[in-house]
């Protein structure tokens, strides 16, 4: 990303919120997530393809926190005014050169610190979509993708946790427990 680009992007205003997801202020993004962080609104999307895999992604080494890590589709946040699943839309967008059909999962809030880097402190929307197309990936937010299968995925994180983002972690926990087999039945 140019220096310009992320001079920017760190400018944007996210929205903070309560433990009970109310608004209560604003933000710039690398305020929120300087120190500890602050508790801000945020999403994260998996996309699934007709065979049932998921699309990761491994974030742009340029990114602050856990570049280079491996993620779940597509992660960010809503603008001031926007509603949730509309910045999901927009950003795969942005991200990933393509259009899908969020559908809300959970909300949760988790805290991660990276070292001295900064910190995510979010309550983030969960939300999960069929893809049919190949993405087609922006480099100045993603160095890479690739499709895995649910049960490689799960074995992956078990046996090399390192490699990917606190949140992706958290949320496959909790997704291949108690959504996946509504996801993968949706697609029949």
């Amino acid at each position: 990303m140019s220096s310009t680009a992320e001079q920017l992007a760190a400018s944007d205003p996210l929205i903070l919120v309560d433990s009970q997801d109310r608004e209560v202020g604003s933000l710039s993004k690398a305020e929120c997530h300087e120190g500890s962080g602050v508790l801000h609104r945020a999403f994260s999307l998996f996309l699934f393809n007709p065979a049932g895999e998921l699309l990761l992604q491994q974030r742009s080494a340029h990114k602050r926190l856990w570049g280079g890590y491996w993620a779940n589709s597509c992660c960010s946040h809503p603008r001031l005014g926007e509603k949730v699943e509309e910045a999901a839309i927009r950003r795969v967008r942005e991200e990933l050169g393509v259009s899908c059909r969020p559908r809300f999962l959970y909300k949760f809030e988790y805290h991660a610190q990276f070292g001295d880097a900064g910190a995510e402190h979010e309550l983030c929307w969960v939300y999960a979509a069929d893809l049919d197309r190949e993405p087609r990936p922006n480099p100045d937010e993603i160095s890479s993708v690739r499709w895995v299968s649910p049960e490689q995925l799960t074995q992956e994180i078990a046996q090399d946790p390192g490699r990917f983002t606190p949140w992706l972690k958290l949320e496959w926990a909790r997704i291949s427990r108690d959504f996946l087999g509504g996801i993968q039945a949706g697609r029949r």
